[in-house]
C-alpha cells in the first residue's frame, strides 16, 4: 500500500523515532565501569513515572505476564489466600495464573465491562476476620473492554478495615498513560510494560515495589524461592548499578528515552493528554450512534475504547476491512467480545491529527461496509472536542 500503516491496538503502541534512534547502537559491555552511571540515574527517574519517592523500581526481560509472575512468586506461597476479580480478558488471565500458582483465590467474576467491584470486595474482607488473605488485586485498565478500575478506592478500603493484605496493580495499559500514584495509594507491587505507555517495543517489564515490599525482601525471614524473577538479587545487583544477569541494554537504551520523553511532557500533562484523547474517541463514538463495552462512562478507559457494534454487523469485517482496505490495525474483541466489539487503542505516542486520522479510517471502514452512520460525525465531534474554538458557525461570504 501506499503511505505508513496506521497503529490502533492498545498496545503495542506507536515507537517515536527518538526511542528508535537510541536503541540503534553498537552491542555494548553490561559489565563495563562505566555502567552504573546509566543504571542508577535511570532507576531513579523511573521512579517518578510511578509517583514513588519512598518505593523501589526494577526492570526485568520479559512481557506483563512476567510481571504478575514476579509479584505472586516473589512475595506469596502455595496455598495462600488472594483476593482478584475478573472482568475481562486479561483480569480473567491473572486470575487464571492466581490458581495455576496454587493460591486459595477468591475470585469475584462479574459481567465483563464491569469494573473491580468495590464492595463484593468489601463483604470478603469484612468477612475475613483473621486477616488470612495475603494479597488484593487490582486490574487499574483492563485492555479487553475498555473499563479502568479505582485503585484509590481499595487502598482506602484495606484501611480502613485496617487490613494488612498487599495491594498489587496491574497497571500494564495504564501506568505512564493515566493517574496513578504509587505512595499515595500504598500500592506494594505495581506492573508496567514496555510496549505500552512506555512507547517501546515489547520486552521489557517495570515494576514498582513499596517500601514495605522492599523491607520484607531485605529481611531474614525472605528467601527468593526463583531466580530469574528474583527481586531481592535484582535490587541488590541495581544497588551496584549492575543486573544479576545479561540484561536487554538495547531495550534498556530505549527506555532512557521513553522516561527522558515522558518526564519532559510532565507526567501530569501525559495524564491530561490521555484524557483528552479518549475524549475525543467518546464523543466520535457517541456520534456513530454506537456504545462502549464499558457499563458505567464514569470507568470508561482514558486509553483504549471497545466499542460495541449493531446486531446486523460483524465487528471483525470491520477490523479486516480497515486493515486490508486502508491499512489500519485496529483491536479485536476477545473472549464473548468476539465479533461484537472493535478496539481503538488511543495510548502512547499519540497526537489529536494521529486519532482524526484513525477515526477517518474507521468512517471508511464501516461506509464501506454499510454500517449505519453519517459520515463526518465522528471526525467531526472529535475535532469538536479538540479544538480551541468556540463550537459556531462563522459565516465567510
Amino acid at each position: 500500500m501506499i503511505g505508513n500503516r496506521t497503529l490502533a491496538v492498545p498496545g503495542p503502541t506507536n515507537v517515536p523515532n527518538r526511542i528508535s534512534q537510541s536503541m540503534y547502537i553498537p552491542t555494548e559491555d553490561h559489565r563495563a565501569p562505566d555502567l552504573p552511571g546509566f543504571v542508577k540515574p535511570l532507576m531513579e527517574d523511573l521512579k517518578q513515572v510511578f509517583k514513588t519517592e519512598t518505593g523501589s523500581v526494577v526492570v526485568f526481560p520479559g512481557t506483563g505476564t512476567g510481571g504478575w509472575q514476579a509479584g505472586l512468586e516473589n512475595l506469596l506461597f502455595p496455598k495462600d489466600r488472594v483476593l482478584v476479580s475478573q472482568f475481562g480478558q486479561f483480569s480473567k488471565l491473572w486470575v487464571q495464573m492466581c490458581k495455576d500458582m496454587g493460591f486459595t483465590v477468591h475470585d469475584v467474576a462479574v459481567e465483563w465491562g464491569e469494573a473491580t467491584p468495590i464492595d463484593q470486595y468489601r463483604d470478603i474482607l469484612e468477612g475475613d476476620v483473621y486477616k488470612d488473605i495475603k494479597a488484593v488485586m487490582v486490574c487499574q485498565n483492563e485492555t479487553a473492554t475498555g473499563v479502568t478500575s479505582n485503585v484509590r478506592e481499595v487502598r482506602e478500603l484495606l484501611d480502613e478495615l485496617d487490613h494488612p493484605a498487599l495491594l498489587m496493580v496491574d497497571g500494564i495499559s495504564s501506568i505512564g498513560c493515566i493517574e496513578y500514584l504509587h505512595d499515595e495509594w500504598r500500592v506494594d507491587v505495581a506492573i508496567a510494560g514496555s510496549q505500552k505507555g512506555f512507547m517501546m517495543p515489547t520486552g521489557l517489564v517495570v515494576v514498582a515495589l513499596s517500601e514495605r515490599v522492599c523491607k520484607i525482601i531485605a529481611g531474614n525471614k525472605w528467601q527468593a524461592k526463583f531466580k530469574y524473577y528474583d527481586f531481592g538479587t535484582m535490587l541488590s545487583a541495581n544497588e551496584t548499578g549492575y543486573f544479576p544477569y545479561t540484561p536487554a541494554m538495547t531495550l534498556m537504551r530505549g527506555l532512557r528515552t521513553a522516561t527522558d520523553m515522558l518526564l519532559e511532557e510532565g507526567i501530569e500533562n501525559v495524564w491530561a493528554r490521555h484524557t483528552k484523547l479518549a475524549t475525543g474517541v467518546r464523543a466520535a463514538v457517541d456520534a456513530w450512534g454506537l456504545t462502549l463495552a464499558a457499563k458505567n462512562p464514569e470507568t470508561a478507559s482514558d486509553t483504549v475504547s471497545s466499542i460495541k457494534v449493531d446486531r446486523q454487523t460483524d465487528a471483525n469485517d470491520v477490523i479486516l476491512h480497515a486493515y486490508n482496505k486502508y491499512g489500519i490495525s485496529l483491536g479485536a474483541g476477545l473472549g464473548p467480545l468476539n465479533g461484537s466489539v472493535f478496539r481503538i487503542g488511543h495510548l502512547g505516542w499519540l497526537n489529536e491529527t494521529m486519532i482524526l486520522g484513525v477515526l477517518g479510517g474507521v468512517e471508511l471502514a464501516m461506509r464501506d461496509l454499510n454500517v449505519p452512520f453519517k459520515a463526518g460525525v465522528g471526525v467531526g465531534a472529535a475535532v469538536s472536542v479538540f479544538s480551541q474554538a468556540e463550537d459556531n458557525v462563522v459565516n465567510l461570504f
